[in-house]
Parts: C-alpha cells; structure tokens; sequence
C-alpha cells in the first residue's frame, strides 16, 4: 500500500507542475532572427565554389579544347608504324629478336 500512495503522490506532484508553468514572452522579431539563422547557414556552404565564376570556367573550358586539340594533332601528324617499332623495341617486345611458343 506504501508503495501505491507514493506513486499517487508523484501524480500529483506532476499535475501540481503543470499549474507552475508560465507563459514565455519572445520578442516579437524572433520568428525572423531564427529564419535568417538558418538561411544564413545554408548560404555560408555554397561559398565554397563561389571561386569558380562563369569567366574561370570559360576560361577552363578554352585550355581543355586547346589541349584536345593540339593533341588530336600530334596523334595524326605522328606515323602509327614507327611509333610501335619504337615502342616494342625500347621494351624488348619485338618479333625479330626473341621466338615465342606462341608464334608458329
């Protein structure tokens, strides 16, 4: 029975606080400080590629067509032939100088 008089008299303790509690005065501006709080957040993470403005990105997009475009070039202007002897010879991959099982 003791038990159940003190679990009725932390009820009541709990319903006696809810009279305790008042109303809270905010100031009349706070809804719009908290919104702009918040926005300001949001705003303070998109600076990191604020850096990168329209003008550096024609700009890069001019390099890269540049490079595309010298390298195109030099991939015509070079002989495919020559370029491979070239190759298999500096890494000893030449048909003339070794025999493999593979070759019949």
């Amino acid at each position: 029975m003791n038990t159940n008089k003190n679990i009725q008299d932390k009820i009541e303790k709990t319903i006696n606080v809810l009279d305790t509690i008042n109303n809270i005065q905010a100031s009349p501006f706070f809804k719009d400080k908290a919104l702009l709080k918040m926005f300001a957040e949001k705003a303070e993470t998109s600076k990191s590629w604020k850096w990168f403005t329209p003008q550096l990105q024609l700009a890069t997009l001019v390099c890269v067509v540049l490079v595309n475009i010298y390298t195109i070039q030099q991939i015509k202007s070079a002989n495919y032939d020559e370029a491979i002897s070239s190759f298999a010879s500096d890494y000893g991959l030449s048909s003339d100088t070794e025999s493999s099982f593979f070759n019949f």
